[in-house]
């Protein structure tokens, strides 16, 4: 093994903290078992950005800038990482296992004709073979996969799972050639459904709200804490179906996988289809009213209570905390 490529999503030319995370699993790897790092960035007006990827790791950076690369196509995106993969011939290829990264990884794996392991929350070297674990079963139980033979495996990264470390490094850049593959399907514009409000797959803080928020206009709590504590605003599969909030917010199988900092399930039972999306998560906090609601097995902290009282005295807390530090 010599080289491990990452995959570095952007948008609107902004580097995403998950690429970060996944750029910096590559070097904590790549030092301990002696390869190198490099990253692939793609989009248009976005060279200024590469050389800073040197301080998570990238030794090298391969830069697709073009028009036509704006916006993100599956058939043009992985055109511009198979050129980088035949430039470095990496063993592995990283991505963040988010919405672009999840359908880049099997059109790029497919291209090259290798495997892909998917949200993996696990990633070491065993005998020169990448060896990653990641749930199954929504979350019941953990599966260990190696990449196997055929190189370069690509692999996944669960967002907010590996840190993301910034020190000193600089990285050699350089320009890709003109992508020529036809790009047959071009998005022509992107919609912010959460209206500019923080990506729950994304976030260190969730306050996710369900079925006892008992209708839209309750949503206003769960937004008041979650901004107090800097966080996003999730919600139940339940809640969405109700038309309560946006599906961009929805936590779930059906939903997003999150694995935050903290987790904060407000009226929400704990089906396993919501479970399967923040079981992940290091901290999780429950308020409920019913004692024996299922998401109290799975919270490292309870608030039995009617969460209608419970929230605003938190969110008053919070607040109070804050301006005194």
């Amino acid at each position: 093994m010599a080289c491990i490529l990452t995959f570095i999503e952007q948008r609107d030319g902004g580097i995403r903290k998950a690429s970060l995370e996944a750029l910096s699993e590559a070097h904590r790897l790549a030092t301990a078992n002696g390869l190198h790092v490099c990253a692939v960035l793609v989009g248009h007006g976005i060279a200024g950005k590469a050389a800073e990827l040197g301080r998570y790791g990238a030794g090298a950076v391969f830069v697709a800038d073009e028009e036509k690369l704006a916006r993100y196509s599956s058939e043009g995106y992985a055109a511009a990482l198979k050129l980088a993969v035949e430039k470095c011939q990496p063993s592995a290829v990283f991505l963040a296992a988010t919405a672009m990264g999840r359908d880049l990884s099997g059109r790029i794996a497919a291209r090259l004709g290798v495997g892909c392991i998917a949200d993996v929350t696990h990633l070491g070297v065993e005998g020169g073979e990448f060896v990653a674990a990641r749930p199954v079963y929504s979350g019941k139980a953990m599966a260990t996969v190696d990449g196997g033979a055929a190189k370069p495996v690509v692999i996944t990264l669960r967002p907010n799972v590996f840190p993301a470390a910034a020190g000193a490094g600089d990285a050699a850049v350089e320009m890709l050639a003109a992508i020529t593959t036809p790009i047959r399907a071009v998005v022509r514009e992107v919609v912010d459904a959460a209206g500019g409000e923080l990506d729950v797959a994304e976030a260190n803080v969730i306050v996710a709200g369900g079925r006892g928020m008992k209708g839209p206009e309750n949503f206003a709590l769960i937004r008041d804490l979650a901004h107090s504590l800097g966080g996003a605003v999730g919600a139940s599969r339940a809640a969405v179906d109700a038309g309560w909030i946006e599906h961009s917010h929805q936590v779930g199988q059906t939903g997003k996988v999150v694995s935050p900092s903290l987790y904060v399930a407000c009226g929400i039972s704990g089906a396993i289809q919501h479970l399967a999306g923040m079981s992940s998560s290091k901290i999780i906090v429950a308020i409920n009213k019913d004692p024996e609601a299922p998401i109290f097995k799975v919270a490292d902290y309870g608030i039995i209570g009617d969460l209608f009282q419970v929230l605003p005295a938190l969110t008053a807390e919070v607040k109070t905390l804050k301006a005194e530090a």
